[in-house]
Parts: structure tokens; sequence; C-alpha cells
């Protein structure tokens, strides 16, 4: 939107050139991010204690957590709300790809919002169907990928980067089933991680500082060919969309972190899942994600060991699912299980941004 406003006063006054460059678009868009969820949180929390609107404590769970009873979730609305607001206001709106993530971002985000809403009104930890909600993920993110395939067949949008390779093979019909995994998987699993106080928002940081480096490079022809990356045009807006997320999300932490004040809720875990992976899609990062993303990877690999070794074997690996419950269980505290997995975040964000080079 202001991009806009700046473009029209630069046509009589071009000194002020710098307020349309991506750089401090990029920073302004943290920073009012950031400003708005500091701003809208306490107010939230108050709202959201006002209205009952309660976290709902697993019966089988740790017992720690049933000291979490009452504690207000739905917290991911600030996050949505000063994302919309910092990307409508700092970004490019011509650009199309910045309109796919927004679809996937507040979509994903209304099924969430609907999950917490029946888990409130219903008082149990259940919520929105398994299947439902499954079946909404995929109607959105199908819908979203086929116009990205048709768009980009047989382009750089459909090749498939490959970390520590140069080479980039063509997926074709591949592309569509892949992105969609990539999209509901990654919802899924940010979703599965959420279950301790500020477990996903900081690994949500370190991936969107990722990407918005990764962004910056592909959308540059000289540094694509230099890192072997595929150059794509106009993927260079991500980088406000990025920048977005990251400011939403340190604002949040300030509330969320341990003893946490709000939860985050499926509203914010499913919103940012689904944005992260549509925006690895759109750089062709998928594998990148899959390294950068490692925590949420490992938590959701943990629940389909567990699930299927139960169901073949009669056998649990864990004591419980996602694998934070299992050291919780094992007598870990809940600040060290917290920190531990933050700096394991931290090392595969960088050894993602490394493989950029090794090639």
């Amino acid at each position: 939107m202001i991009v806009f406003l700046f473009n029209y006063i630069n046509k009589y006054y071009s000194g002020l050139d710098i307020l349309s460059y991506l750089i401090f678009r990029a920073v302004n868009s943290l920073l009012t991010a950031l400003f708005i969820s500091l701003y809208m949180g306490q107010n939230l929390i108050i709202w959201l204690k006002k209205l009952r609107i309660n976290q709902m404590v697993r019966d089988d769970g740790p017992k720690s957590h049933f000291n979490k009873h009452g504690t207000p979730t739905m917290g991911g609305l600030m996050i949505i709300t000063a994302v919309i607001i910092s990307v409508l206001m700092w970004s490019c709106l011509s650009n199309i790809y910045i309109w796919y993530l927004l679809i996937i971002f507040i979509g994903f985000g209304i099924i969430g919002f609907v999950d917490d809403y029946l888990k409130v009104i219903h008082g149990n930890s259940r919520g929105l169907l398994a299947r439902w909600k499954y079946f909404w993920m995929s109607i959105i993110s199908i819908i979203i990928v086929l116009l990205l395939y048709f768009a980009g067949k047989n382009t750089p949008l459909t090749q498939l980067v490959i970390p520590f390779f140069r080479y980039m093979p063509q997926l074709g019909i591949l592309y569509v089933g892949l992105a969609y995994i990539v999209i509901v998987g990654t919802g899924n699993a940010v979703n599965l991680t959420d279950g301790l106080d500020g477990l996903v928002i900081v690994p949500t940081i370190f991936i969107s500082a990722g990407f918005a480096i990764v962004s910056l490079l592909t959308s540059n022809a000289i540094f694509a060919h230099c890192l072997h990356l595929p150059y794509i045009e106009n993927t260079n807006e991500l980088v406000t969309f990025c920048t977005a997320i990251i400011g939403s999300s340190v604002g949040f932490l300030y509330f969320n972190i341990y003893p946490a004040k709000v939860f985050m809720g499926d509203v914010g875990s499913l919103a940012i899942g689904g944005a992260l992976g549509t925006i690895a899609v759109l750089l062709r990062q998928e594998l990148l994600l899959f390294i950068m993303g490692g925590i949420f990877v490992i938590e959701a690999c943990s629940v389909i060991l567990q699930v299927s070794s139960f169901k073949l074997l009669g056998y649990r690996v864990f004591l419980m699912t996602p694998i934070h419950h299992h050291y919780e269980l094992k007598g870990w505290p809940e600040p060290l299980i917290i920190l531990s997995f933050w700096i394991i975040s931290l090392i595969l964000f960088l050894l993602g941004i490394v493989t950029l080079k090794m090639r």
C-alpha cells in the first residue's frame, strides 16, 4: 500500500527514493509487526480472560501442565493481525506471491480459529475433527499449488533445489504433490510442536530469517547464478513477509516466554506453519525447510513413529508424544527442554545457511 504512495511521490520528488527500497521496507515491516503485537498483547490477554477463552489441558498429559489450566489461548491472533497489517502496509501488493501467502496464512488461521473455538465451547482438547481440519487445509493448499504449477510449469518455479548439489531436477507434475505435502505437513508439524511455552516461536524466527536471506539471493540473477540457485523473479517481496513474521513473533514471545501469559493456539500455529511451508515452495527450498525446521520434523516424526509402532507392534517408543512431552515425563524441567530445542534450532538454521554455499 505504502509502496504505491511512495512511487507516486517519487514522480514529483525523487529525494524520497529510499522509502521504496526493499531493505527499508523490510525493516519497517519487522518494526511495524513488532509494535502492533506488543501493543495488542496485554489488551488481548485481558479480553481473552474476560471471555474465558482458556487453554484446555490434556488429561493424559504431564501433570505439570495442570498448572497452566486457565491460561488464555488464541494468542496467535496478535501474530496474524500484526503480519497482515504490516504486509499490507510495506509489501508491493501487485506481487501475486504476497497474495498467495496471505490466502494460505489467513485460511489456515481461520481453520485454527475454528479448532480453538470448538475446544473452548466444548471444554475439551479435541476441537475440530482431524479429518475436517485436513480437508480444509488440503482444499486451500491444492488451489494455491495448482495456480503456481500452471503459472510456472517447466520453469525454475517447478525445479527441486537439493542442498550440497548443483543438480536441480525439473519435477513436472510431481511438483504439485511435493508442494502440497510441504504446505500441509509444515502446518501440522508446527501445530504439533506448539506444546511448551515459546517452543515454536523461536525456531519460527530463525526459519523466517533464513528465508528472508534466501529470498534476496533467489531474486537476484547474479547471486542466484553464483550460488547455483534457481533465479525466480519477484520473490524479493517475500522478504517483507518474512520480516513481518519475525517482528510479530518477537512481540508474541514477550508474552509467551516461560511462564507464558498467553498461548498461541491452533489459530497461530497453523497459520505460521502454512506460511513457512508456502514460502519454502515459492523459493524452491523445501529441503532447506526440512533442515532449518528440523525441530518441527522431529516432533512430527515422533508422533508418526509412536502411532505406527503401537498399532503394528503394540509397543510405545516414547513415554508420550510429541517428543517434548517425552522429556517432560522423564523429569526434565520445562525451561531446559525449551532452551535445548532452541539451541538445536539455531544450529539447524546455521547449517541451512551453510548449505547455500556448499554445492
